[in-house]
């Protein structure tokens, strides 16, 4: 990118070189620094792109550099100890390419939250808000974001954009005109939340559970729980906000834990009346693959996502809402703008009725599934069919957690369960051992022959209209039975 465009920095050279406590690396003039966007993958690079290459178990991201400068990189970050192991090429490279600044860093992932936490501190007005919990976080993301666009410009995190990586990241989107941001965080080690709660330091949080997802890297839910708080630990640490609000879930065991030491406001939320009428929440129907129907101060809603956890999950949503001065109209035209999430708890009509739940699986969202399941009604000639497929990332703890899902399939009143992955071949030994009058099957292989294999056997023992769940986590790619399944909608 030539100095000469007129675009503006995100950040100022100044502040950039002293948020990461940086050196330029040659005589690059530091008032001519400019950046307009940031990645991490040399991929996605385009002119102006501030460059941070990440140093991983397999990887470091610093050979590719060159490719970032050929497709425009103004800015790069270079960690201290790869510029010290060639200082002679570092400098050359400088030379080169005289109008890209070449900063040296101690850490250039910790450059890059440092970087994003400076960006964030110059919208001193933006509410912070963040979500996380062991499952339902993005759900809850999702329905939070619909409600509150009704009143605020929102900015939030796409995907799973939602890590120690992903959320400095997703801040950078972070623009003049936005009132709100809302961003979902995510875990898969000690301290990942605490890091990232330091760049957005957000006042009002949600949690939305303490599970067992992660348990093989924490060892256990306490740890997990002290994990989670520290969404918590920044509130009103700016001194900006006129309150700062922690949304913590009524009936989960950790909620008085959670609530402990708040430097702000606690709100629990749930499904029983007590807590539900706190907000103003009347349950009407539980309306099976169809959704949920409830009311707020009177004003009656539809939430099209089925199960009472996706019920819960918008309560979450809504107890924020109220706390940022949502109207009930305001609300139910939030709740029912959200239609389907790609994954999550997505109900597909076609010659089946499928559950698709697959982006992630971990105990505590496997029994949710397998509860709603059982409570979903088929009538003769059709069939209840559940697909399961491994939990990944539960470390030592994987052989006990899938042996109790598979005692929890054999007991619901399925007519058909598959068990897909090595993992799940605990699960299918345990089912066999309880009576049931479910066929079980086990494919240990993940691969497309076995998902069509899998596919051919519940359309020859399925008749159309039977009801299918697809559960599992998301390295298990469960979503290509979707047109296998449901070949309309290929075809559409």
């Amino acid at each position: 990118m030539s100095n000469s465009d007129s675009r503006i920095s995100l950040l100022s050279g100044q502040a950039l070189l002293t948020a990461v406590k940086g050196s330029l690396i040659g005589s690059f003039d530091l008032s001519s620094l400019c950046f307009t966007s940031v990645v991490t993958d040399s991929r996605n690079v385009t002119p102006g792109s501030l460059f941070v290459p990440l140093i991983g178990e397999n990887q470091d991201g610093h050979k590719y550099i060159p490719q970032a400068l050929e497709k425009g990189a103004s800015v790069v970050f270079v960690a201290r100890s790869s510029y010290e192991s060639d200082c002679e090429g570092y400098e050359k490279l400088a030379v080169m390419h005289g109008d890209v600044a070449f900063i040296s860093v101690s850490h250039t992932m910790h450059a890059l939250q440092d970087a994003a936490a400076c960006y964030v501190a110059g919208f001193p007005h933006l509410v912070r808000c963040a979500v996380t919990g062991s499952s339902g976080k993005t759900t809850t993301k999702e329905l939070a974001a619909s409600i509150l666009r009704q009143k605020y410009s929102v900015i939030t995190n796409k995907g799973n954009l939602n890590s120690e990586t992903g959320l400095p990241l997703s801040v950078f989107q972070i623009r003049p005109e936005h009132t709100l941001g809302l961003f979902e965080m995510g875990m898969n080690r000690v301290n990942e939340i605490g890091e990232i709660a330091a760049v957005l330091k957000p006042d009002y949080g949600i949690v939305t559970n303490i599970g067992t997802a992660h348990i093989g890297i924490l060892g256990s839910r306490e740890a997990i729980a002290a994990e989670k708080k520290k969404i918590f630990r920044y509130m009103n640490a700016s001194g900006t906000a006129k309150d700062a609000v922690a949304v913590i879930p009524a009936d989960d065991d950790f909620a008085d834990f959670l609530a402990d030491g708040v430097n702000g406001r606690v709100v629990r939320y749930g499904t029983d009346p007590l807590s539900c009428a706190a907000l103003g929440v009347v349950f009407i129907s539980d309306d099976g693959v169809e959704g949920t129907t409830f009311s707020v101060d009177g004003v009656r809603m539809h939430l099209s996502l089925p199960g009472t956890y996706n019920y819960k999950n918008a309560l979450g949503a809504i107890a924020l809402a109220r706390e940022l001065g949502v109207s009930p109209e305001q609300i139910k035209a939030g709740i029912e703008a959200v239609g389907t999430l790609d994954g999550r708890s997505r109900i597909r009509k076609g010659t089946y009725t499928v559950l698709e739940d697959c982006y992630n699986a971990n105990p505590d969202s496997m029994e949710k599934a397998l509860d709603f399941s059982a409570d979903v009604n088929v009538h003769e000639p059709c069939k209840k069919v559940l697909v399961l497929g491994d939990m990944l990332e539960l470390g030592a703890e994987s052989r006990a957690c899938h042996a109790a899902v598979g005692r929890l399939a054999a007991e619901i009143n399925a007519d058909i369960v598959v068990f897909i992955g090595k993992e799940m071949a605990a699960a299918y030994e345990e089912a066999k051992k309880t009576v049931s009058g479910a066929s079980f099957i086990y494919e240990a292989e993940r691969n497309d022959e076995a998902v069509c294999r899998v596919a051919e056997r519940i359309k020859d023992a399925a008749p159309a209209g039977s009801f299918v769940l697809l559960k599992a986590s998301r390295g298990m790619a469960f979503e290509r039975f979707i047109p296998l399944l449901l070949p309309e909608e290929v075809q559409a």
